[in-house]
């Protein structure tokens, strides 16, 4: 969606955002649509977003292979401006010629905000390295190898 905001940088009323839209699958793989909702608002000469994204995205755990959809929720929330000083590049989101894609600014914001690894609950045992049983379903019953370095000092204590 791209917005207008030349009224906005005027001085105009806040624009309010509610809408959903399907990122590119080489963007967001897997995920059918993103809810966006908020609004931008102009405070004192200062275009911020104040916007949120929410979106469910079919994964599978890091840990224990299993297959999940995992409900994210992040925060769009940028200061927006009309032009840059070589220093501010950082700070700010440049809006050329009054015109701000959405879309793209929602989906770099995901991008960045994903985490690193995908667990299916925060406390995931993941797999067995012996037999690969998953350990959240149970304790697989393998015994533990034993270093081939501590060997010997196990035969002392038989």
């Amino acid at each position: 969606m791209i917005l207008d905001l030349k009224a906005l940088f005027a001085g105009d009323s806040p624009v309010q955002v509610d809408y959903s839209f399907r990122p590119e699958e080489d963007q967001l793989p897997n995920v059918s649509l993103v809810h966006v909702t908020g609004r931008l608002v102009n405070e004192a000469d200062i275009v911020m977003s104040q916007l949120s994204a929410s979106f469910e995205m079919p994964l599978s755990c890091d840990r224990c292979m299993s297959e999940y959809v995992a409900q994210y929720n992040f925060p769009v929330e940028h200061v927006l401006v009309t032009s840059l000083n070589h220093e501010d590049e950082d700070r700010f989101i440049l809006v050329e010629q009054g015109q701000l894609d959405v879309d793209e600014l929602v989906v770099s914001d995901i991008l960045l905000s994903l985490p690193m690894k995908h667990l299916c609950r925060p406390d995931c045992k993941g797999l067995c390295p012996t037999c690969g049983r998953n350990l959240n379903e149970g304790p697989c019953g393998c015994k533990k190898p034993i270093d081939p370095r501590l060997e010997a000092l196990g035969k002392l204590l038989e």
